[in-house]
């Protein structure tokens, strides 16, 4: 049904000036005769003006009536461009799965689960930005991004979890390291090697920290990045880096690093979360991607943490 952007009364004058007949004007919108004459009366009423000289013949503009035709013509053809517009912006609207995420998921994980998307669905249009974690939930909150990945210790006000997985954090370090021997570890024992960490707004840094705090563990970093994914290849001799599984995967799976789980109760207390804004409708695009999103966090969670390729020895750890 074509959209009109003009207000009733114009909309029933413009009819009748097309056609010249309040009888035919009702039979083009659908309404009663009476109702389009209530509304052409409202109108001269509300203008002060006679628009139309009333005939046996039908009904004849008069000068005011002419002037006001072509101006509510021009905003009637400006009106239907406009809705053209966005009917266009909705359905491209329909195709765009705009993402964001930390940059520990941007690394790896998330190229991959869009490159599969891709691959099933190649009309989508993906954007993806990468943030520090309040500014990850900052887009969603301002409808600038349709989903976001990111860890969580706490419920975030105004946005909805989709999905949310335990996340601990783990212990990354060369295979040869003398914690790799171990099949968990604790706070106490990484201290005692060089650590390689990131920026202290990150959660697993905060629970680290909190973890030391509690224990009255100190410590000094070897190196610290805001950027994650450059601790990973610096890891050499007895190094150690906090992180995620999803954000070693590839070189655990590799047999190039080792990971083992925390003991310590603070560091596994993160969750991996799936959000988006609360109370707004997905497109179904959004939400096929969401489904793919999800199922490859969960077929993550069902791997061996330290599993490797068929010609490196396994891990004991478990995700």
């Amino acid at each position: 049904m074509p959209v009109s952007l003009l207000s009733l009364p114009l909309r029933y004058f413009l009819e009748v000036a097309r056609t010249g007949s309040v009888n035919q004007a009702a039979q083009r919108l659908h309404v009663a005769a009476s109702a389009v004459s209530r509304q052409l009366g409202k109108l001269e009423d509300s203008l002060g003006v006679v628009l139309f000289e009333r005939q046996a013949r039908g009904m004849t503009l008069t000068e005011a009536g002419t002037r006001l035709l072509a101006h509510a013509s021009a905003h009637d053809a400006q009106a239907l461009d406009l809705v053209a517009q966005l009917r266009d912006l909705s359905a491209q609207g329909a195709v765009r799965v705009r993402l964001a995420c930390t940059e520990g998921f941007a690394a790896g994980f998330m190229p991959t689960v869009m490159a599969a998307f891709r691959q099933t669905h190649p009309q989508v249009q993906l954007q993806l930005q990468v943030a520090v974690p309040q500014e990850v939930s900052a887009l969603v909150l301002r409808g600038e991004a349709d989903l976001a990945l990111k860890y969580s210790v706490a419920p975030e006000k105004g946005l909805q979890v989709l999905h949310s997985a335990i996340a601990p954090i783990y212990a990354i370090m060369p295979v040869h390291h003398p914690l790799a021997r171990q099949r968990s570890v604790c706070v106490a024992d990484v201290v005692r090697y060089p650590l390689l960490l990131g920026a202290g707004n990150t959660t697993g840094r905060q629970l680290f920290d909190l973890s030391c705090a509690v224990q009255g563990l100190r410590y000094v970093p070897a190196v610290e990045s805001n950027f994650s994914s450059a601790l990973l290849p610096l890891l050499c001799g007895q190094d150690v880096v906090l992180a995620s599984y999803l954000t070693a995967a590839r070189w655990v799976e590799a047999g190039l690093l080792a990971a083992r789980p925390f003991d310590d109760a603070q560091l596994q207390q993160r969750r991996l979360q799936v959000l988006a804004p609360e109370g707004r409708v997905q497109s179904a695009m959004v939400q096929q991607f969401t489904q793919a999103l999800v199922l490859s966090i969960e077929q993550y969670g069902k791997r061996r943490v330290g599993r490797r390729r068929k010609s490196a020895a396994a891990s004991a750890a478990t995700f």
